[in-house]
This record gives C-alpha cells, structure tokens and sequence, in this order.
C-alpha cells in the first residue's frame, strides 16, 4: 500500500499537467497588487475625495523646539511608538519631556524619524531644530542626563558631542500604522523627493527622512521643511495634501527660493495659530515671517543702501539654480561673523556708531538747551533794567 502511494506521488511529480506556470503566478501577484495599489490610492491616497478639501492654514499646534530622534525603519514602527512596552528609548524620552515639561525653557515637540545604523542618521542619534544640531548615540541610560542638560538647562550634553547640521531637511510622515493615509502617501513621497534630489544633485544639501505621526491625519501627505530664510533664521513650516507633483515646486520654490507655496502650507514653528492664519491673509508669506504685502525682492531692496543685497555678492549658487542666499548685513549688524563665532570688530563698529549718533541727538538737544536758557536770561535781564528805571 505504501509503496503504491509512492508511485503515484513519483508519477504526479512527473506529470506534466502537475507543473504550475510560475510566470503565471508572478502575473497574477503583481496585477492584485497594482489592483490593491490603486484601490489604496483612490480610498487613501492622492485620489481620495477629502484630499484639498479643508483648509490648511492654522492647523499647526503653537511651539519653539523640534526634536526628532532617529531610531528604526518606520515601517517597524507601531502606532504609539512613544508609548510602546517594547520601544523603550522613545518610551523613555517622551516620558522625561512630560514629567519635566514645566521645566524645560522652550515648547518642545517629540518626533521619531528613521534611522538606519551606518547612515547620516543612525539609532539614538537626536536632530534638534531651530538649533540645527545633532547628539550621536542617546540611549535609554542616557535619557535623563540628556534632558536635563539640553533641554532644561539649555547647554550641551556632557556625555555627548555636538554637530552641526548643514542644508534643508524634509521629514515626510510615513506612519503607516498610526494612520493608513500617511502609510500610503508618505513613502511615496520620500521616493520622490528621493528621485528629485538625485537627479539635482543637491545630496548634499538636501535632506529628507521618514517621519512618525505629527498631527492631521486628514492633510496627509503630511511633511515638515527645516531650511534658512534670507535673514539667516531657521524656520520649521508645515505642509499639508502634497502630491509627489508638488515636490519640484517645494524645491524650487520653497527650498530653492525661500517663498512659500502658499495652497499647501499648514503653518510654522514659533507662530500661533491665529497668527499662521494672518500670516496667509492677503499677502506673500516668505521663511521668514514677511508678510507685509511686498516682495522678498523688494524687502531687500526697500531698505537702506546698507541693507541692500549688492548684486547676488552675499549669494552662493550651488548645483542646478540652487541657491542658498543669506544676507550678510543682518549677520554682521548682530557682531556675528560668517563662521557662526563672535566677530568683536563688527560688534563695535556697531557700538561706535551708535555712541557718535548718541553724541550727535545730544549736542543739538544741549544747543537748543542752552539757547532757551539764554534768551530767558536775556528776558529777565531786559524786564529788570526796565523795572529799574522807572523806579
């Protein structure tokens, strides 16, 4: 009997009508996953009916700080990673940002973005903004000594080393199990900021990293740009219902250009949420907070002869058009120089000539002083000579 099951095992493993067309199969996985792509699309991706139907200005909760600390693939994320049992430095570290948050001198927001060992951004490494400055290697034994000198005492971490950060970072939320729609629109959009960096060549000036859940689900694709303004000030705005056919013009003209794109902007860090929604109201809106109804053009050259730009001088033009304008003038009126270390010689240039404009106001208030003394002695003088004669 066993030995008949056998034959007729050998002879259906060698029936060629047992054989399975594996082409067939690999058709058939890939047409259902298209089908299942598109139907995510449609339900909750770019296609979705909500998409661009709310409005996007003033959706940003008021803060000052962004933390983003880089730890595992996003995909490996669950939906509160900052609560989760089995993730315990996210766990750690948003539990010290809430015990000590009257203590901590600045409105501190807690993101988890990926981080991939042997990369830019590894695990444990922390991104701080507006600061725009990298802790390499924070674990959970070391969460403690972190918040207390960072973030409530305001200096450097003893037990780590400081690193500045250089170019634009986008995180693009890709929490996929927080919320379907940023698991279907964020990862589409990190491949094609990817692709646009790539073909740009600005790898080294452009970031961009998967991010967790920051608020407004509904706005998804949801993403943050950290990037200088013109007056050299590091600004964190939010952008909601981004295509990948928005990314070029984020790039263009949000990162290459330092304009908003206005149809897409939820708010910015440092800015109440009645004050991002004046800041939209009938007027440019630029990285740095201009909003007076002109041009970033026309803020740099409506000003003194000192505060104009001189022909692009102040400007370095990197690959492909990029540029990363600052304006020199509001660097050196601060006494800082283009190294980021204090110039004394800008410092007192300033201080000198404010002291000669103090002199000058006070000679001819002392002139027009001692002219009013005068002429009432003059007065007095005369009224008593006269008084005296008729005496």
């Amino acid at each position: 009997m066993a030995a008949a099951r056998e034959d007729l095992s050998s002879s259906l493993s060698e029936d060629p009508a047992s054989f399975v067309d594996q082409s067939a199969v690999d058709d058939s996985k890939s047409k259902s996953q298209n089908d299942f792509s598109n139907s995510d699309d449609f339900e909750y991706g770019f296609q979705r009916p909500e998409m661009n139907q709310n409005a996007l200005s003033g959706t940003v909760d008021p803060y000052d700080c962004h933390l983003f600390l880089c730890y595992k693939n996003y995909e490996s994320w669950p939906a509160r990673v900052e609560g989760s049992e089995s993730d315990r430095l996210p766990r750690l570290l948003a539990a010290a940002l809430k015990s000590r948050k009257k203590e901590i001198q600045r409105n501190t927001r807690l993101t988890i973005c990926e981080g991939r060992d042997g990369t830019e951004s590894s695990n444990g490494d922390v991104l701080i903004f507006p600061d725009m400055i990298k802790y390499r290697g924070l674990t959970h034994f070391d969460v403690d000594s972190f918040v207390e000198d960072v973030l409530v005492k305001g200096g450097e971490w003893a037990s780590g080393k400081i690193e500045a950060l250089m170019g634009s970072h986008v995180f693009v939320c890709c929490h996929g199990s927080r919320d379907r729609r940023c698991g279907v629109c964020g990862p589409a959009l990190v491949k094609k900021f990817q692709e646009e960096i790539e073909s740009r060549g600005l790898k080294d000036q452009v970031f961009v990293s998967p991010c967790s859940h920051i608020g407004g689900h509904k706005y998804a694709g949801n993403l943050i740009i950290f990037t200088s303004s013109v007056q050299d000030k590091v600004t964190g705005h939010w952008y909601g219902y981004v295509s990948p056919d928005d990314v070029p013009i984020l790039l263009d003209q949000h990162i290459g250009k330092g304009e908003i794109v206005d149809r897409l902007w939820r708010g910015q860090m440092g800015l109440s949420n009645e004050e991002q929604r004046l800041q939209q109201k009938g007027a440019e809106v630029h990285l740095d907070g201009i909003n007076n109804g002109t041009s970033e053009k026309e803020q740099l050259q409506g000003g003194s002869d000192e505060g104009n730009r001189k022909d692009g001088a102040n400007c370095c033009q990197g690959a492909n058009g990029f540029s990363c304008c600052r304006d020199e003038s509001v660097v050196e009126n601060k006494g800082i120089a283009a190294n980021g270390t204090f110039d004394s010689r800008n410092a007192s240039t300033k201080d000198a000539h404010t002291l000669t404009s103090w002199f000058k106001k006070w000679e001819q208030s002392d002139i027009v002083t001692a002219l009013a003394v005068i002429g009432a002695v003059a007065s007095v003088t005369v009224a008593y000579s006269i008084y005296r004669r008729s005496a």
